[in-house]
């Protein structure tokens, strides 16, 4: 069995500072989306992902793929959003199993009435409160850890 490799004061801040800001920014996040739209986070990105993509529709198991998200998770979103009118749900010709999430003109109205305050906020909550250098190493460090989670399917060890 291998030994522990303790976290040293350095790597416990980082540690200790990502765990604190990830939480603030994303529930100041949910909180701006709520108050300003109605829509929470993951149901904002819901919006985002099918805005970008091609004709505004995508598999649900590609969105849960891109969305970092449970198959489960996704499906209640969907439904919510569905039931706002904000998404519907249509088969895949080609495939009885697979179901797209189409957004609506009423979604892509409402993702456009929420962006501008979730950018703003985006900005006051993470964006503008670092210098050029550490927007930088933040993007790099956290590309490279998303990068590596996703290479190894997120399990430890690489598994």
């Amino acid at each position: 069995m291998a030994e522990t490799r303790w976290l040293d004061e350095r790597e416990m801040r980082a540690w200790s500072g990502f765990l604190a800001a990830s939480a603030l920014v994303n529930r100041r996040l949910d909180q701006q989306l709520k108050d300003d739209s109605g829509l929470s986070h993951p149901q904002y990105e819901i919006l985002v992902r099918l805005s970008a993509a091609p004709d505004g529709e995508l598999r649900m198991t590609e969105l849960a793929n891109g969305l970092i998200n449970s198959k489960s998770g996704l499906t209640y979103q969907v439904t919510q959003l569905e039931k706002a009118g904000l998404v519907r749900r249509r088969s895949c010709p080609s495939d009885v199993r697979g179901v797209f999430a189409v957004l609506t003109d009423a979604g892509r109205a409402r993702l456009e009435e929420a962006a501008p305050g979730h950018v703003a906020m985006v900005r006051e909550a993470l964006i503008d409160v670092l210098t050029p250098a550490q927007l930088e190493a933040l993007a790099d460090g956290l590309g490279e850890v998303s990068r590596r989670l996703r290479e190894h399917g997120g399990q430890p060890g690489g598994g």
